[in-house]
């Protein structure tokens, strides 16, 4: 099949990386696939998705709100490109109205794919009714929790939204040993487990939440180390937060990690506890890819993948105390550290991994092409 996938992204997201990744794993498959994206965003979109290992790019204005001038010529060139398409699959809002206006005044109208990433409802006003019921054949969501919100809007019948969870690079991301560089930048040291927290530096992402729960390891004499891997607004608070409460000669703060799988190996642990869902957890996955033993929040995807016990350790989000209770089970434990790193790659290798999704996706397509 020709693909054409369309992103509209400033800069580097989990829209972004979701369209680069499948738009990789169809290549791989045999397809021929294009990604679209947003003129001006060579070094923050074009140049990672080519370092994901994407062939063929094109760009488009794709220009923020309405503009007519620069949505006209969008239009007429996303006519144009349906021509040698089989299928169109867009990722945010403004490609989506595009392609879908696109599809109106092409000479033959090309199914059309949306991939919703955010846990936010889609309002079910006329215009969105016309969208989804008239011009879009297919939306897939990267959890149950979105797909859920669809069926409950009326914009489409549940045999029309498909939940596809998961998308790590299994490849980038195996069981390795650690770099001894890397782990010393993380501030590992030998004969210690060392967690890590991978993520942006936001409210959300729990944080605090972790500070809370190693302090109260540490009054009672547990004092694991743990790398805090990102960058974001919220730096400087965390900073101040980890001096308030003791903890600076044992969480490192490690700035933005250029080579995530390399980080990955060089930790003992994973832990992902933001207090609320954050659509694709894409981190989750890469943990679980990277045969990392994962301590996790109850929200978003993870319920809806994991087992606790089985192939993580879940805590409620937001519980320092269910949080301490988890990392010093797994400080202590080796045996159930092994156990957990295991399962969750064999998890991923049989359902999660990006290889996994794209062979989804592809019958999604074909079928949508046959209809």
């Amino acid at each position: 099949m020709n693909v054409l996938q369309l992103v509209s992204c400033r800069g580097w997201s989990s829209d972004a990386y979701w369209a680069a990744r499948m738009t990789r794993e169809l290549e791989r498959r045999g397809h021929r696939v294009t990604l679209g994206c947003r003129a001006g965003t060579e070094e923050a979109v074009i140049a990672r998705a080519r370092r994901e290992g994407v062939a063929r790019v094109t760009t488009f204005t794709f220009a923020g709100g309405v503009r007519p001038s620069g949505d006209v010529a969008d239009v007429r060139a996303l006519a144009r490109a349906l021509g040698d398409a089989s299928v169109v699959h867009v990722h945010r809002g403004k490609e989506h109205w595009l392609a879908a206006v696109a599809n109106r005044v092409a000479s033959r109208r090309r199914p059309l794919v949306r991939t919703r990433h955010i846990v936010q409802a889609v309002r079910a006003h006329a215009a969105n009714r016309w969208l989804y019921r008239r011009a879009t054949d297919l939306v897939v969501t990267v959890s149950d929790v979105i797909r859920r919100q669809y069926v409950a809007s009326g914009l489409l019948p549940p045999d029309r939204v498909v939940a596809l969870p998961g998308g790590a690079d299994a490849e980038a991301f195996q069981p390795a040993e650690a770099d001894a560089a890397v782990r010393a930048r993380l501030g590992g040291r030998a004969g210690e487990v060392l967690f890590g927290m991978v993520g942006g530096l936001r409210v959300m992402k729990g944080h605090a939440v972790l500070i809370d729960a190693l302090a109260k390891l540490r009054a009672r004499g547990v004092t694991p180390r743990v790398a805090v891997v990102g960058q974001g607004r919220w730096e400087a608070r965390i900073r101040e937060m980890i001096e308030a409460a003791g903890l600076s000669a044992q969480v490192t703060m490690s700035g933005f990690a250029a080579e995530l799988p390399a980080v990955m190996a060089a930790l003992d642990a994973g832990l992902y506890v933001p207090l609320e869902s954050d659509g694709m957890s894409r981190v989750v996955f890469e943990y679980l890819a990277a045969g990392r033993p994962l301590i996790a929040s109850r929200t978003g995807v993870v319920p809806e993948v994991l087992r606790d016990g089985a192939d993580a350790l879940l805590v409620p989000a937001g519980d320092a105390g269910a949080l301490a209770e988890a990392i010093a089970r797994l400080a202590t434990d080796a045996t159930l550290r092994e156990t957990l790193g295991a399962a969750g790659r064999r998890l991923v290798e049989t359902r999660y991994s990006g290889a996994r999704i794209a062979e989804r996706l592809e019958a999604l397509y074909a079928d949508l092409a046959a209809r």
